[in-house]
């Protein structure tokens, strides 16, 4: 059999989409409180706002990562969602800071954020509809490498447009390359085409997963959901904790957390590499025991240059958990099903970034020290250590089969 090579091209064509989502919601998380501002005193009603984006990706993403799946038009299972979703987002984004009344700006948001919920989910399935099993780590990191620089792009393009024309600039400039990127996306991404399901189809699709392949997948989704716990936490309070324990300022605290992100982003597609040749789920339990090595520390460190070292390695260790984790979830769905497993994966992992700086933000209050972040997050991390210890299933290189592609397999052998 010849050897499988990663498309590197059509992945990074593929990538497009989700560098232009990710463009969006920094600039969108970076610049909408600032409206809010001008029509809003409250800074809890603001907070609260904000996270509508999320409860919106845990309702609406799984449904229509689901319904993708199900979805049959000449243009794929997909790309209806995308050609429609985009050019909508597209627009609603370059309208936010153009609102003059708060209940014209809600309209705009909760149409922004429903909308980007509809095409995300069967965006990130496109990744594995078009590559082979054993090369999804690798594209995902790719598509990640993508997604970073979207971020880089906000916060510095978007920031030097802010400087010269205001808030509409950066939201110009993000919905301009939405619809980009979703020329970029109808001209050059082909979803793979689904024959006509045959009567061995059908019966195959009603074959569920075994019960050890559920419980590796609840143990998957269970362990999604606890190290996004630990991560968001860090993200969402470091500046805080460097403030006030550090005693950094508020820009240096910042650029403090972005080197995080930066090693994150420049080892995402080796992360993805690690991955597929020693295990996906032995490349996940590296990266969450090192960032536990890494983040245990923290809470006794005074020092800003080693808390800087730390970060920077951290992020290495969150690429190999990152990166490695989605392909993990897809292994299991079988070919029909990939939208709807996507769609679990952001169900848990959506959730975390709603509960966990509610909850973490209980414990600072009730502790008085924002040096517990590192606790908590570090423990976040180890309760996903403890439950992927058990999970058997998600691998491709070990030659491991999901229930329904065993049965297609039979059914084949039974046709010939």
């Amino acid at each position: 059999m010849t050897k499988e090579k990663l498309d590197i091209k059509k992945t990074m064509f593929l990538s497009v989409g989700f560098f232009a989502s990710t463009l969006a919601w920094s600039i969108y998380n970076a610049f909408v409180p600032q409206i809010l501002e001008g029509f809003i005193a409250s800074t809890t009603l603001i907070g609260l706002i904000m996270t509508i984006d999320n409860v919106f990706g845990v309702i609406f993403q799984p449904l229509f990562g689901g319904l993708s799946d199900k979805t049959r038009t000449r243009f794929g299972r997909r790309m209806p969602y995308i050609l429609i979703g985009i050019p909508v987002c597209a627009i609603a984004f370059a309208f936010i800071p153009r609102m003059t009344s708060l209940w014209s700006l809600m309209a705009v948001l909760i149409l922004f954020t429903f909308v980007m919920s509809v095409w995300r989910a069967p965006t990130v399935a496109l990744m594995p509809d078009i590559t082979p099993g054993p090369l999804r780590s690798q594209a995902n990191g790719i598509v990640n490498l993508l997604g970073g620089v979207g971020g880089l792009v906000a916060f510095a393009v978007g920031g030097v447009l802010f400087n010269v024309g205001g808030f509409p600039l950066p939201f110009l400039m993000s919905a301009i390359v939405m619809m980009l990127a979703v020329l970029v996306m109808a001209l050059f991404v082909k979803e793979p085409p689904l024959p006509p399901k045959t009567d061995e189809d059908k019966k195959a699709e009603k074959v569920k997963l075994t019960k050890d392949e559920k419980k590796s997948l609840l143990l998957i989704l269970f362990g999604v959901f606890f190290w996004f716990t630990g991560y968001n936490a860090v993200e969402t309070f470091f500046t805080l904790y460097a403030t006030n324990t550090l005693e950094m300022g508020a820009g240096d605290a910042s650029i403090t957390l972005a080197l995080f992100s930066l090693t994150f982003l420049i080892f995402a597609v080796p992360a993805g590499f690690i991955g597929a040749k020693i295990g996906r789920k032995k490349a996940i339990l590296i990266g969450l025991i090192g960032i536990i090595v890494l983040f245990s520390p923290m809470m006794f460190l005074a020092n800003v240059w080693l808390v800087r070292i730390c970060l920077l390695l951290a992020g290495l260790c969150w690429a190999m958990i990152n990166i490695n984790s989605l392909p993990m979830v897809v292994r299991l769905s079988g070919k029909e099903k990939i939208g709807t497993f996507i769609g679990y994966y952001y169900f848990f992992s959506f959730s975390s970034q709603i509960v966990s700086p509610i909850l973490y933000g209980f414990i600072r209050d009730v502790t008085g020290s924002y040096k517990t972040l590192f606790v908590y997050s570090c423990i976040a991390f180890a309760i996903a250590i403890a439950g992927l210890f058990f999970v058997r299933h998600g691998e491709d290189e070990g030659g491991e089969t999901s229930a329904k592609e065993t049965a297609l397999e039979a059914l084949e052998e039974l046709g010939d």
